[in-house]
């Protein structure tokens, strides 16, 4: 049972995918839950499974480097166009809907995320290089719930420059967000259970060295990646971190009790 006293006035940043929203899951439910107790919660949201539909169906074969989408220019306007287009509003919507104050946003939204090119091999993907909160605040202060796109502005954008939109991954832009924000908790919600071991049991905590080192001795592996590294960065600032199965009813308020559910950061 979540203790309104320790959540109200918390900055909660909580990262969601496409892949842990679903009939019977209370991912909106449980935010919309939090927010109504006087918690401040801040959604990033992922789209990689509808990306990758809209992509095939443009002929374009998706392709991955270290759990990280490869992304050319057709592939940058499909992602961009599904993530801050049609992902952001239907989330959006579904919190209005609910009866909950939620405002969309993107990582270009008052410059939020600025990046520069990963490197040559991810195209189109950019690494965060400054992150500005003033506009997530903006919308906490309103009494809304932020819903946000992961894309940022390029570094070098001008009026001159097309390449103005970079891709960024979704749990890199939830880290160095709750990081910027010195929120109280970062929360994953993932399809499975948790980080897992060589021999493939939930680890229900860990510190910030052993996420690096099971990133570095390879025993994580592909989307899980980017999750550890975004989880162990935030750290500097944020509270813990936290990695749970969000297709479980209710695993995100019990995250939020303080309850031992996936896998813990400190």
């Amino acid at each position: 049972m979540v203790n309104d006293e320790n959540i109200t006035g918390k900055v909660i940043v909580i990262k969601i995918g496409g892949s842990t929203l679903g009939e019977g899951d209370s991912t909106v439910p449980d935010i919309i839950d939090l927010w109504s107790r006087g918690a401040k919660p801040v959604v990033v949201h992922g789209g990689g499974k509808v990306i990758s539909d809209w992509v095939v169906k443009q002929g374009i074969q998706p392709v991955f480097v270290r759990g990280l989408r490869r992304t050319d220019r057709e592939t940058l306007d499909v992602a961009v166009a599904v993530l801050a287009g049609l992902v952001n509003s239907e989330l959006v919507a579904e919190f209005c809907t609910r009866g909950a104050n939620a405002v969309g946003l993107s990582g270009v939204s008052g410059g939020m995320l600025k990046a520069e090119l990963m490197n040559e091999d991810l195209g189109y993907v950019g690494r965060i290089v400054e992150t500005d909160p003033k506009t997530v605040v903006s919308v906490l202060d309103s009494g809304a719930i932020p819903v946000i796109a992961p894309t940022a502005l390029s570094a070098k954008a001008s009026a001159e420059t097309p390449d103005r939109i970079l891709n960024i991954n979704a749990d890199t832009s939830a880290g160095h967000l709750a990081r910027a924000l010195e929120a109280d908790r970062l929360i994953f919600q993932t399809d499975v259970a948790g980080v897992l071991d060589a021999s493939r049991r939930l680890i229900p905590r860990m510190t910030k060295r052993q996420a690096y080192d099971l990133v570095s001795g390879g025993i994580a592996a592909g989307g899980m990646i980017p999750k550890l590294e975004a989880c162990a960065d935030a750290l500097d600032t944020v509270k813990s971190s936290h990695i749970i199965d969000g297709r479980i009813a209710g695993a995100l308020l019990a995250c939020c009790a303080g309850e031992d559910v996936g896998t813990r950061i400190t």
